[in-house]
């Protein structure tokens, strides 16, 4: 029998736009935690800064064991580090890498699954090949803008199309381009957010997001959210300002609440991933030369280290689903260990 609790360090920061969101994910996941179970420690990571929150005080972390320090000031060395990171190198494989170089258990994928999920474009080209529904799209890689002819990409992908960030969140670098004049400088928009950006084909429908997560006793997969974003699609003001209606459970009808559950756990299951994953859907409507109607569920993208401040959609599928979040950390964590 342990005679002290286990160490968990919530890892959160990063080095993307969405550092303070990360923050506020940390503190999200340790008013969660089983404090009766674990102690805490934040860590933020921005750069090659990287330090320990204890009190008002931001004390260095020792990076080769990645050694930590009590309140009584002695060295200590977590026993599992729970990632909430949104972007690099949290989200990307980075921070895997080292965790399982110095072998640290930790919350997220692994390497490989990082790196795939957060590169959009890889991830989609990848999962087609499964059969899972995604929207046409394709990558401009920085030191190409010179060789880009916009005809072409219109000509490829349509109008309207989203420009965005292919390696990094959803929050910062969107552009929706209606005419072709607004294309290049979306472009260069999105380039201030990582090298390669994507182009991807507008959808119209309805927006969905699911949580999942599974362990070696069970397999959850959460109420599906329906989101309806007060602006032109679900950007940062929509996400983090209350401008955007999360709808848990989603307006949906039973047989299509299932298949995007059964699509989000088969996703799971293809990718091999570990932890908590939240993935994205555009529900689209078409009709048959019959008559009939018929719903493609089309992938988004999938969040691996998803928001979890307490309005965020995961905590809100967990409370649908009657379960408690801090069940949830406790599943994850006592699986990984």
């Amino acid at each position: 029998m342990k005679d002290r609790k286990t160490i968990v360090a919530i890892v959160c920061g990063g080095d993307s736009s969405e550092h303070d969101v990360s923050l506020r994910s940390a503190r999200g996941i340790d008013s969660f935690m089983d404090h009766d179970r674990y102690d805490t420690y934040i860590v933020e990571l921005t750069g090659n800064s990287w330090v320990e929150h204890l009190g008002d005080e931001r004390i260095p972390v020792g990076r080769e064991h990645f050694t930590l320090t009590d309140s009584e000031g002695n060295s200590i060395r977590p026993d599992f580090a729970y990632i909430t990171i949104h972007g690099t190198p949290g989200e990307d494989g980075k921070l895997q890498g080292y965790f399982d170089m110095i072998g640290l258990p930790y919350s997220t994928s692994d390497v490989l699954v990082e790196a795939m999920t957060f590169n959009k474009f890889t991830l989609n080209q990848y999962l087609k090949g499964f059969g899972v529904s995604v929207s046409e799209s394709l990558v401009v890689r920085k030191g190409q803008e010179g060789d880009i002819n916009p005809d072409d990409i219109i000509s490829r992908i349509g109008l309207p199309c989203f420009v965005k960030p292919n390696a990094g969140g959803s929050s910062f670098g969107v552009t929706k381009v209606k005419e072709a004049d607004q294309l290049m400088p979306a472009i260069e928009f999105a380039m201030q957010e990582s090298s390669e950006v994507m182009v991807e084909a507008f959808m119209s429908g309805t927006e969905l997001t699911c949580g999942c997560y599974k362990t070696r006793q069970k397999q959850v997969v959460f109420p599906v959210t329906e989101v309806v974003s007060h602006n032109e699609f679900f950007d940062y003001d929509a996400k983090y300002k209350n401008e955007s209606d999360e709808i848990t459970p989603a307006r949906i009808s039973d047989s299509l609440r299932d298949r995007v559950q059964a699509i989000t756990s088969t996703i799971y299951d293809i990718l091999g991933c570990r932890g908590l994953i939240r993935v994205d859907y555009i529900v689209t409507t078409s009709t048959d030369p019959d008559g009939k109607e018929r719903q493609k569920v089309n992938m988004l993208e999938i969040n691996t280290t998803p928001g979890m401040t307490a309005t965020s959609f995961i905590p809100q599928q967990v409370r649908a689903a009657g379960l408690d979040i801090k069940d949830v950390l406790t599943d994850i964590i006592e699986d990984l260990l």
